[in-house]
This record gives C-alpha cells, sequence and structure tokens, in this order.
C-alpha cells in the first residue's frame, strides 16, 4: 500500500515539474513577444542610432565567418538585445539575448548563427560559413526603458576571390618577355603586376574582363617587361576585390645563358683550318725558297767572280 502511494507522489511530482518547465519556456516567449510589442508600438518613434558602435560595412568572402558587433556609447538600462536579419524591407528576428533569460537563437537560424560576445551595452554575433544568401543589412536592437529601441544597422558585403595565375613567355626580343595574370572574384578583381628587378618596367597594358556563369568575372591583364637581364628576377602577380585583402603570386624568370649556335661552331672551325693551311703553304713556299733557289744565286755569284778574275 506505501509503495503505491509513494508511486503515485512521484508520478505527481514529474507531472508538476514537466509542467513548470513547459511554462518557463512559455514565459521565456511571452516575455520575449511582450517586450517587442511594448517596444514597438509604445515607443515607435523613439528609434535612435546616434549612440551605438558598429560597422556600416562588413566584408567576408564566401566560405569565411562574418562578425557583427553593435556597442552603446552611452549607458543605457537595456532589457533585451535583438539582432534582426532584413530581406527585401522584412525584419526577422535572428537571435535575442535578454537580461533574465540569457542568449537565444531562434528555431531556423541555429546552424548559422551563434553568439561571441553577450552584454547588454556590447554584444555580437557570428554567421558562420557566408554564402550569397546572408548578404545584406542587420540590426541590432537595444531594447531600453524609458527611451525605446536603439537600432544599429551593420549591412554584410560577401565577396568571392580566387588565387591569381600568372604565365611568363619570350618575346621575339631577347630582352622583352609577355607577362599575363588572370584573376576570378566577385565584383571584378583588380589586377596589378610588379618586378623585383628595378632596371626592368612593364609597358604596353592591356586588360580584359570576362562575365561568368555564376555571377564571378575573370579579369586578365598582359604587358611587356623589358629591359636588360643578367641574372633571375621575380614577377609577381596581386588580385583585390573591393578593401579586402589581396592575394599575390610569384613567378621566377630564371638567368639569361648564353647560348651558341653549333653552325656558328662549325663556321669558325672551317675559317681557322683554312688560315692554318694558308699558313703551312706559305711557310712551305718560304721553306723551298731557300732551298732551291739561295744556293743557285750562291753559285752565280761565286760563276760571275771566277770570270772577272780571269780577264
Amino acid at each position: 500500500m506505501w509503495s503505491n502511494k509513494s508511486h503515485m507522489l512521484f508520478l505527481c511530482s514529474l507531472t508538476v515539474h514537466l509542467a513548470l518547465n513547459e511554462m518557463a519556456n512559455i514565459g521565456v516567449l511571452l516575455y520575449e513577444f511582450y517586450v517587442a510589442v511594448i517596444f514597438i508600438f509604445w515607443n515607435f518613434d523613439k528609434a535612435l542610432t546616434a549612440v551605438i558602435q558598429t560597422q556600416q560595412t562588413v566584408l567576408a568572402a564566401v566560405g569565411e565567418d562574418a562578425e557583427f558587433s553593435c556597442q552603446l556609447l552611452e549607458t543605457k538600462d537595456v532589457v533585451q538585445v535583438t539582432w534582426q536579419k532584413v530581406s527585401h524591407d522584412v525584419e526577422t528576428n535572428v537571435a535575442t539575448y535578454n537580461k533574465y533569460f540569457g542568449q537565444r537563437v531562434n528555431d531556423g537560424f541555429t546552424e548559422k548563427f551563434k553568439f561571441k560576445h553577450t552584454e547588454l551595452q556590447n554584444c555580437s554575433i557570428v554567421i558562420r560559413n557566408v554564402t550569397e544568401q546572408d548578404e545584406g543589412c542587420y540590426h541590432c536592437l537595444f531594447n531600453t526603458y524609458p527611451e525605446g529601441s536603439l537600432i544599429g544597422r551593420p549591412c554584410l558585403q560577401v565577396y568571392e576571390l580566387h588565387e591569381p595565375v600568372v604565365d611568363v613567355r619570350e618575346s621575339n626580343s631577347t630582352e622583352e618577355w609577355v607577362v599575363s595574370c588572370s584573376a576570378t572574384g566577385r565584383p571584378a578583381p583588380t589586377v596589378t603586376l610588379s618586378v623585383s628587378q628595378q632596371d626592368l618596367s612593364f609597358s604596353q597594358y592591356n586588360t580584359v574582363s570576362v562575365s561568368n556563369t555564376n555571377a564571378t568575372f575573370t579579369v586578365t591583364t598582359t604587358a611587356v617587361l623589358s629591359g636588360s637581364r643578367s641574372n633571375s628576377t621575380q614577377v609577381g602577380c596581386a588580385a583585390r576585390v573591393l578593401s579586402a585583402p589581396h592575394r599575390e603570386v610569384m613567378e621566377t624568370i630564371p638567368e639569361v645563358q648564353e647560348e651558341y649556335d653549333d653552325d656558328d661552331d662549325y663556321d669558325d672551325g672551317r675559317i681557322l683550318v683554312i688560315l692554318s693551311s694558308v699558313l703551312l703553304l706559305l711557310l712551305l713556299a718560304c721553306f723551298t725558297t731557300l732551298i732551291f733557289v739561295w744556293p743557285k744565286k750562291k753559285s752565280q755569284s761565286r760563276n760571275q767572280n771566277t770570270f772577272s778574275q780571269m780577264r
């Protein structure tokens, strides 16, 4: 008999506990609704922005995280901070931080949004793995009493930038190279060429922009690099979108090596053989002259002397 009573008491206690938890959740929702209604209707005309410090534009690359931060510059009696996403002039609550019930990310946004810093005077959230659909403006509302809602309006701009590709090829001139660099991004990136060696310079710039089917742009800049070069040098290509960090790649042009033509070597060798042969022939001629001509002259000179003495 006693065990049946204990069992019934346990069931009653569990029922009351579950009911209280459910009432607490309903109470949080009702309280948030109450706060929103009070501040929207009672103080609708008191929305201010002058006392909130926030970023006007937050840049984030596709796949990165973006952080929004709003801070009150004046001390106010804040009851709740509400974050909203604005899409086609429709404001949707995504997260709240309440003075009594703490932080809460609304259903449907738990995978995308998270709180980073939670204070009633200074609050920040993070948007995970941003995509093009996250681009737009957001509201941070400081629900205060008795002023009403103080609103900050940061906006997210999503960009895309891939690593540039640089190509260097020789031109018809021995002291010129054609340098080409391509970069793909959204919006259209700015492509800049650079060279490490001071006595080399670019000229004859040409830039072409192509619109791709995925809303990105491929920008290709080509220029002629000219100047005397003996050592290896590096050519750089930097791509930038808006005021986001740039991406740069370097390409090394190897040291100029002196090249010899086999035909030139053959011609030089043939000339050397001819000159050697001519010199040898001259030496033989001189030697022949000394052997055959000089004794005859000497004999003729003796005969003339003998004839003179006989007379």
